[in-house]
């Protein structure tokens, strides 16, 4: 049995990230996909039954992957962000969830004709907005620096929130039922909010002193972090079912805010890990509906899900948000963006068992109306985001553009070209006087140290693609191409060099690992650059057409020039990643001459 199960488990793994990739080379929403996929290997063609498959393993390992998720989102939740959207934010996680809330409760009994107390507590779920999801689609919208702040902290902050609204519900059920007062469930619940919290805290302040002290080596600190995290989690929730989901993101706050120098690495597994399990899990939930659980669903559930998406969430956001300083704009993308995700999913999962045990049938339908609610939210709003982000001014407009760190001559020429071409460029550099020709040129210029904090909190990269580091130091340019590598991609960063290496490159090479891509196909240093400008060389452009095509380019040069950039429709490609020249592309070179060549 443990290899079909091993087997099974991999071929999870394996589909899911290939969902994944699928949904980044078309440009959708990873979710979609995964859901579709889910639904054919379960309900679909029973190829996968995770309740027979994994039978007690099920509920624990996708709470562990929920817990994990929340984990790393909390991570992600700088408090550095709350200066510039304090108020919205704040919000977005009090009034904002009681309101949706108590109209979610509203409809899920009159519309879903749920009863009062499963309404109460599916109305608690249904405040969650996924930040699994959410975060996919900001990158896929490119959407505004203030307005993806707010739907990011919402998203991670609602999670546990929800859930805890849903712990309340349940236990002012169950305390109904045993004769128990409703001030004392209560205070059972806060008080046990409160220690989850103190665990959360305690835990993260530990881990951050054997950090800070040098306790532990470095290859070591990743996997400490992950077991804190499941004992925070498992501990919290011996306290207070499902208030382990607080803990973890405690544990997430502190661990990110505390600005270790291993916190990258730390969330970079910690973000490959919640790939996996989400691709994976969300599989799993998806294969565990049956048909009889959908064919339960009738109009008046459908009315619910419009309700929740057109009426309760939208009114809840906007009254939260009145009298505020956001805009109008940002108040009616955010009450419309708010897609479900896995852990509404699973805690539906938990609770509607534990209902129908207590006596309450309506609670099988939690887990079809969790999926409808996904389902509905994740198609609408994902297809949705980034038409109505442009539609309200607030995405990114353009083609991605490029960063370029260290101004020179030749860089403030190239970068000149580029922007005349219609791509976005920022030009950085730590020398004000380097950037007086860029700043009369009128280039978008950024005066301080591109690794610094204030360059992070001070200059919105959301347009940019791609970077190129071109100062006088090897192994700066190396360091800020590793730094930028995560943000941009990895082949989307380069770097010039400054002298060619020895023979022997092995001694004199940086690790693969590390740095980014040769900024030009040929081996050109910074130095070699320097040197051709200083004897006549310049940027020079030239647009290829049906009649004047590559060769002829090249047949218009003596020796064939250093190509640097290709400009493509809004596409800018660089260095190695330069495709083959065709029609209507603009070849960016160093040459000589008064004039570019033309066709």
């Amino acid at each position: 049995m443990t290899a079909p199960l091993a087997l099974m488990i991999a071929g999870l793994i394996l589909a899911g990230v290939g969902a994944q990739w699928m949904a980044w080379r078309a440009g959708v929403p990873a979710i979609v996909l995964l859901s579709a996929l889910g639904l054919i290997l379960g309900p679909g063609t029973g190829l996968l039954d995770p309740v027979t498959d994994f039978g007690a393993l099920l509920q624990p390992l996708v709470a562990v992957a929920v817990a994990v998720i929340l984990f790393e989102g909390g991570l992600a939740l700088d408090f550095r962000e709350l200066r510039h959207s304090v108020s919205g934010i704040l919000r977005l996680t009090t009034i904002a969830p009681l309101l949706a809330w108590l109209l979610g409760a509203f409809a899920a009994h009159y519309l879903a004709d749920l009863s009062w107390p499963v309404a109460a507590l599916f109305g608690g779920i249904m405040i969650v907005t996924g930040p699994t999801v959410i975060a996919p689609l900001l990158r896929h919208a490119r959407m505004a620096k203030h307005p993806s702040t707010l739907l990011k902290w919402e998203g991670i902050v609602n999670d546990p929130i929800g859930a805890l609204f849903a712990v309340l519900a349940y236990e002012i059920i169950v305390a109904s039922q045993r004769g128990n007062g409703l001030s004392a469930a209560i205070g059972h619940l806060a008080f046990n909010i409160l220690i989850s919290i103190a665990i959360g805290l305690v835990a993260g302040l530990c881990t951050v002193q054997v950090f800070r002290r040098g306790w532990i080596p470095e290859f070591l600190k990743a996997p400490l972090v992950l077991g804190v995290l499941l004992t925070c989690f498992a501990g919290a929730n011996i306290v207070q079912e499902e208030t382990g989901l607080l803990a973890v993101t405690v544990l997430g706050l502190v661990i990110g805010n505390a600005h270790l120098m291993a916190i990258d690495e730390i969330r970079r597994f910690k973000e490959t890990l919640t790939v996996i399990l989400v691709s994976s899990v969300f599989i799993i939930l998806t294969a565990t509906l049956e048909w009889s659980m959908v064919e339960e669903l009738t109009w008046g559930h459908g009315l619910f899900v419009a309700a929740m998406l057109f009426v309760v969430r939208p009114v809840s956001i906007i009254g939260a948000l009145s009298f505020s300083k956001i805009n109008w704009r940002e108040r009616i993308l955010v009450g419309w963006i708010a897609p479900r995700g896995i852990v509404a999913v699973a805690i539906c999962g938990l609770f509607g068992t534990e209902l129908v045990e207590l006596g309450y049938a309506d609670g099988a339908l939690l887990i079809p109306l969790a999926f409808a609610m996904v389902f509905s939210t994740v198609v609408l709003h994902g297809f949705s985001i980034r038409p109505m982000a442009r539609y309200l001014d607030l995405a990114v407009h353009g083609p991605p553009g490029v960063l370029i760190v260290g101004a020179h001559r030749w860089t403030i020429d190239l970068a000149t070209r580029l922007d005349e071409l219609d791509i976005p460029v920022v030009i950085t550099d730590s020398r004000w006087h380097s950037l007086r020709a860029a700043r009369e040129a009128g280039l978008t210029t950024f005066y301080g140290e591109v690794l610094s904090e204030v360059f992070e909190h001070h200059l919105d990269t959301s347009a940019l693609g791609k970077l190129i580091a071109t100062t006088d130091n090897d192994a700066y340019n190396t360091l800020v191409c590793t730094d930028f590598a995560p943000e941009f991609g990895r082949r989307s960063v380069f770097q010039t060099g400054i002298h060619r290496a020895p023979e022997d490159r092995s001694r004199h090479s940086a690790s693969q690992t590390l740095g980014g891509l040769p900024f030009c196909s040929d081996p050109l240093t910074t130095d070699d650059i320097r040197n051709a400008y200083r004897n006549g060389a310049s940027i020079r452009q030239t647009r290829l057409t049906d009649s004047f095509g590559w060769d002829d380019f090249l047949g218009h040069h003596e020796q064939a020039p250093p190509v640097l950039a290709l400009v493509r429709g809004n596409q800018l490609f660089i260095g190695t990643d330069i495709p083959k020249a065709k029609a209507r592309d603009v070849i960016l070179y160093l040459g000589n001459g008064e004039t570019d060549s033309t066709a």
